[in-house]
C-alpha cells in the first residue's frame, strides 16, 4: 500500500531551521511528483516546493532561496530543509504524491492521490 509519513516539524525560533522528512513505501519517492504542501486554519492548503523526476524544482516566492527540496533514493524518503523561519511559515506541513505524472508536476492539492499525516511547524518571533 502506498503510504507517506512525515517528521521532523516541531517549535522553533525566527530565524531558526528544521527538516522535515517524508519517507514513502508502496512506490519509489523518485519517479512520481513528490511535493510538500502547508495549511493554516482558515486557509486553503498551498504548494511550498515541489520536483520531478528531471530533477526540476519549484518554490513558492514566499520561500524562495529559504527552503530546500532534496531526496535520498536509498531511505526512499523527501526533504524539506527549511531556514531562516519567519512566524509566517507557522503551518501543518504534508508530503503529497501524484502517481500519475513524473513530471509537468502540479501546485493543485486535487492533483495528489497520496497525502501524509502532515506535522506541525510553529516559529515564534
Amino acid at each position: 500500500a502506498v503510504q507517506l509519513v512525515e517528521s521532523g516539524g516541531g517549535s522553533v525560533q525566527a530565524g531558526g531551521s528544521l527538516r522535515l522528512s517524508c519517507t514513502a513505501s508502496g512506490f519509489d519517492v523518485d519517479t512520481p511528483c513528490v511535493s510538500w504542501f502547508r495549511q493554516t486554519p482558515g486557509k486553503e492548503r498551498e504548494v511550498v516546493a515541489r520536483r520531478d523526476i528531471f530533477g526540476g524544482s519549484f518554490y513558492a516566492d514566499s520561500v524562495k532561496g529559504r527552503f530546500t527540496i532534496s531526496r535520498d533514493n536509498a531511505k526512499n524518503t523527501e526533504y524539506l530543509q527549511m531556514n531562516s523561519l519567519k512566524p509566517e511559515d507557522t503551518a501543518v506541513y504534508f508530503c503529497a504524491a501524484d502517481l500519475t505524472r513524473t513530471h509537468s508536476c502540479s501546485g493543485r492539492p486535487e492533483e495528489y492521490g497520496h497525502w501524509g499525516q502532515g506535522t506541525q511547524v510553529t516559529v515564534s518571533s
